[in-house]
């Protein structure tokens, strides 16, 4: 199966919490960052979830904001740091890729959001995502 989602990074199932109708599972990526998605305990029993089940987390670039640091009272979970590799802008918007450990994320950000925060290939950054916007495939 293809899929538009570009944002595709490889981990291993760590813990599963089931509540009432949702779940958030946490992933140990490959490259060793900890990564929680919130998803439908129908989805969790659907996929045979379980800790050590191999998956690929997923995430729209439209879903993956951007810091020059890492940030403190916030109710994001997942902060992957990483560096922007590549900058393309459009008109209004741009697309930013960031190589973090074990793989390459793409976000999708305004134009002024890419000058404000001054990022240029090599920038450190911090991808943030939140955890019901990261979906998980086995297979």
């Amino acid at each position: 199966m293809s899929l538009s989602i570009r944002n595709q990074i490889p981990g291993t199932v760590t813990a599963v919490t089931p509540g009432e109708v949702m779940a958030t599972v946490k992933v140990r990526l490959d490259g060793g960052q900890e990564l929680t998605a919130a998803i439908t305990l129908e989805a969790v029993e659907d996929l045979g979830l379980a800790e050590g089940s191999a998956v690929r987390a997923m995430m729209k670039s439209t879903e993956v904001a951007l810091a020059t640091g890492p940030v403190e009272g916030l109710s994001i979970r997942n902060q992957l740091p990483g560096t922007v590799s590549d900058i393309a802008t459009g008109g209004a918007m741009a697309t930013v890729k960031v190589v973090v450990d074990g793989g390459e994320l793409t976000s999708a950000i305004t134009k002024d959001a890419v000058a404000d925060l001054g990022l240029t290939a090599g920038s450190p950054v911090v991808a943030l995502i939140k955890s019901t916007e990261v979906s998980l495939a086995t297979g």
